[in-house]
């Protein structure tokens, strides 16, 4: 069952979104060539030890940490290790924030030093097609609408989306139903209602979409290709959708 949440119930999520979204601000201004990825999960536990905030990810399923930290072909929940970014790398960072018994979920990926044109693309047209999604969103559309919208850009743009892995709803749990996926039929799946809060996040990949385990928790690419990935929490309002993880 999709859980409605009350506007006030709306209003703590946007008050945990924020400070996700500061911290991710924050985050990003860390990136740079050398950086081991487990210098950036101390800076992201320093900085939501700070905000009275807790860590979503941080024990789930036995994740052992705050963020996700995926490079290149690595698609989601990768783990902070000793790994050092290099110039001409991308990044992606995920991480979730449970604040006020309410959790959001955010992720943005993040050009190490200068890139790549085609690369700078992959990441603009997965940056812009999260937009149009949340765009799209309001009562009565159904979230296979959604999903055919992501697939329909991101392949118009000759990119493709992960299949196998997906938005999802969130609220007083991190992943709460329903599913969010970056593909689909217009007209079919749940029908979007006032009051619903979910998380958008288009995986896309410069190759196929088919996807490789990297350990317990990580994912990749099967063909190595790059692969990017952006995620907002929204709510559905009367007249359409709310970012609750809005960069500052």
């Amino acid at each position: 069952m999709i859980s409605i949440k009350s506007p006030k119930e709306i209003e703590i999520i946007a008050q945990g979104g924020k400070i996700l979204a500061q911290i991710m601000k924050e985050l990003e201004k860390n990136v740079r060539p050398g950086i081991a990825t487990k210098e950036l999960e101390e800076i992201a536990r320093e900085l939501i030890l700070k905000s009275g905030g807790k860590c979503s990810f941080l024990g789930y399923k036995g994740f052992p940490a705050c963020l996700c930290v995926s490079v290149n072909e690595e698609i989601v929940h990768g783990v902070p290790s000793s790994k050092r970014l290099k110039a001409g790398d991308i990044v992606s960072l995920d991480m979730g924030l449970f604040f006020k018994g309410f959790h959001t979920d955010m992720a943005i990926t993040v050009p190490v030093g200068e890139i790549e044109p085609e690369t700078r693309r992959l990441l603009r047209v997965t940056k812009k097609v999260l937009k149009l999604a949340i765009k799209k969103v309001r009562p009565g559309i159904r979230f296979g609408d959604i999903g055919n919208l992501i697939q329909r850009y991101v392949e118009s743009q000759g990119f493709n989306v992960i299949r196998d892995l997906c938005g999802h709803g969130i609220g007083r749990k991190l992943h709460e139903e329903p599913l969010v996926l970056n593909f689909g039929k217009r007209g079919t799946g749940p029908e979007i209602k006032e009051g619903m809060t979910f998380c958008i996040e288009p995986m896309v990949t410069m190759g196929n979409f088919r996807i490789k385990k990297i350990d317990k928790f990580g994912f990749k690419t099967a063909d190595n290709s790059l692969s990017c990935h952006f995620e907002h929490t929204i709510a559905v309002t009367e007249n359409g959708s709310k970012i609750l993880t809005k960069f500052p």
